[in-house]
């Protein structure tokens, strides 16, 4: 039996975790300040979290809105603060100014990680070259996780890059699970279900009030629901 497709929520404090997991959320990603499109939520926020869920938590490192790295010494500086609140999972991405990927930085950050997993986020959506990106961190310590929306207008757009890269697994570059997020609808999962896509991630979605609310319990169990309705839907065929 294939192992059940992970379902991540977006969580900005302990209320919002504690909806996600009560839905049925397998992990977690830790932000702040969604108007800056998520940065690294205080260690403190980390911790009471921590505290509160027993799911996994994969925190963001990004202290300022845009994908480029910034100040090096401080993205090291937050990991660090982020591990000693007690995060063992990361999520993290830098390009320069051209779209490529920031290798450096990545690697200054990665190493201060020493290899917790962490994912590579929608940066990716706006690199110049996706597959040149994904070769260039094939064997990067911990990296077991690319969150895309497939272009960077959202799932919509890049549904056609999703599948192929969904048919690439396993090659080299390609071996890590795709998290698919950024405009998900529930329309879609079956689709990605069927190319064999096993990560879902959602934000907004599991807020019907919209981002000035909470997480909904109720609306995360409707995801948890569908992935799962999808992937039986498959087994049974």
């Amino acid at each position: 039996m294939s192992k059940r497709a992970v379902l991540e929520v977006i969580a900005l404090g302990v209320e919002d975790a504690v909806a996600a997991q009560a839905g049925g959320a397998d992990r977690l990603e830790l932000v702040t300040d969604m108007a800056a499109d998520g940065l690294s939520p205080s260690a403190a926020t980390v911790a009471g979290i921590r505290r509160a869920v027993d799911i996994a938590l994969r925190v963001m490192i990004r202290p300022a809105a845009g994908f480029a790295a910034g100040d090096v010494e401080r993205l090291v500086r937050v990991a660090g603060e982020l591990r000693e609140a007690g995060a063992e999972e990361f999520v993290l991405g830098f390009l320069d100014e051209g779209g490529a990927l920031d290798l450096a930085a990545v690697e200054r950050v990665v190493a201060v990680l020493d290899g917790c997993p962490w994912t590579f986020h929608r940066a990716i959506d706006r690199a110049a070259d996706r597959d040149a990106l994904r070769k260039q961190l094939d064997g990067m310590p911990g990296l077991d996780t690319y969150l895309t929306a497939g272009s960077a207008d959202g799932v919509d757009g890049g549904l056609p890059v999703l599948l192929a890269e969904a048919g690439r697994a396993g090659e080299p570059g390609y071996g890590q699970q795709l998290l698919v997020g950024g405009g998900l609808r529930l329309d879609h999962v079956p689709v990605l279900s069927k190319a064999g896509v096993d990560g879902f991630h959602i934000g907004g979605a599991a807020r019907p009030g919209g981002w000035g609310e909470p997480v909904s319990a109720e609306a995360v169990a409707v995801w948890r629901a569908a992935v799962d309705g999808a992937q039986a839907d498959l087994a049974a065929r």
